[in-house]
């Protein structure tokens, strides 16, 4: 189960005990429990010899509870480039990330030059996904596609007339 997947189960968990007027209660619980993992999580983590935290980093349930509980030791920008490495498929260049806005800007340069974008819609769902585990702070993904050439042929195709 992936992180996404947890968050949407618990928060439909709580929505159906906000229903019954119980909200308050399960948010405590569930602020109970956080704090519990995140404190063990935080033990572990400082017991680890130096490296060892590096093999888990590429997993995303790893890498999202480290997140969750502020104790990935890679920088946002570090997290960036993990995420979208985790994708080749999909290949975009960063052009930037606002922190403030949480909005992270890339330039897709991997579609083959026909223009006809096809695959757009699946390239935004899997870098949204990397992006996800890795990188909660970005919230907005903006997706640029590099500028196509213009492709000029050296002669008139064969059999064209000449005017």
């Amino acid at each position: 189960m992936t992180a996404e997947q947890t968050g949407q189960r618990v928060q439909e968990a709580l929505d159906t005990l906000a229903g019954r007027g119980e909200a308050a209660v399960a948010e405590d619980l569930v602020r109970e429990l956080m704090a519990f993992y995140g404190e063990g999580l935080a033990r572990i983590v400082a017991l680890l010899p130096a490296g060892a935290l590096e093999a888990v980093l590429d997993d995303p349930a790893a890498a999202g509870l480290l997140v969750l509980h502020d104790l990935h030791p890679e920088s946002v920008e570090a997290r960036i480039g993990r995420a979208l490495a985790s994708v080749p498929e999909h290949p975009v260049r960063l052009l930037g990330f606002e922190a403030g806005s949480g909005t992270l800007r890339l330039r897709r340069d991997g579609d083959g030059g026909c223009g006809c974008g096809g695959t757009e819609q699946a390239a935004r769902e899997a870098i949204e996904s990397a992006l996800g585990c890795h990188v909660p702070e970005v919230t907005a993904v903006e997706l640029d596609r590099a500028p196509k050439l213009l492709q000029i042929g050296g002669r008139p195709p064969v059999g064209a007339e000449a005017r």
